[in-house]
């Protein structure tokens, strides 16, 4: 498993969601099949789908927002109704891996960066993007953004 800082910029389309952490696993889902259901109104997709989720702060933090999209490859200036365009520039430390082992990949992402001495930046989105690998398997990209 390999990690790195990187800065990146993130262009995308997509529904915003809201709702306790607890249920991401439940919800995020169905929000994004209800996304890629209407993915052929989004102009410019590259079809590579991204999730945003607000971060944790603190054990009292139970609801959260979060928002489903495809990465589109500039800007619109036409989004479909009921959806928002986010363009987002930040530095992040990043791993990647098999979506089955998502949890995992957050948690060793994590130890990596306090090993390192990174700040995570609490008041920025968590990104993961997805890449199907063929034969049922998809990968994810985690984004952890840190402080400037």
């Amino acid at each position: 498993m390999s990690f790195m800082m990187v800065e990146k910029e993130f262009k995308l389309v997509g529904l915003k969601g809201s709702g306790e952490f607890v249920n991401y696993g439940d919800e995020v889902p169905l929000l994004a099949k209800q996304l890629l259901s209407r993915s052929r109104e989004i102009q410019n997709s590259t079809e590579t789908e991204i999730a945003l989720f607000e971060p944790k702060k603190d054990e009292e933090h139970r609801i959260g927002d979060y928002y489903v999209g495809l990465i589109v490859s500039e800007k619109l200036n036409e989004v479909p109704t009921g959806m928002v365009y986010i363009e987002i520039n930040k530095r992040y430390i990043t791993t990647r891996g098999n979506i089955l082992n998502l949890g995992e990949l957050h948690l060793n992402l994590l130890n990596w960066a306090e090993e390192q001495g990174y700040q995570r930046n609490l008041d920025s989105y968590i990104i993961e993007t997805y890449h199907p690998m063929g034969e049922g398997f998809e990968e994810v990209k985690v984004y952890l953004p840190i402080q400037a």
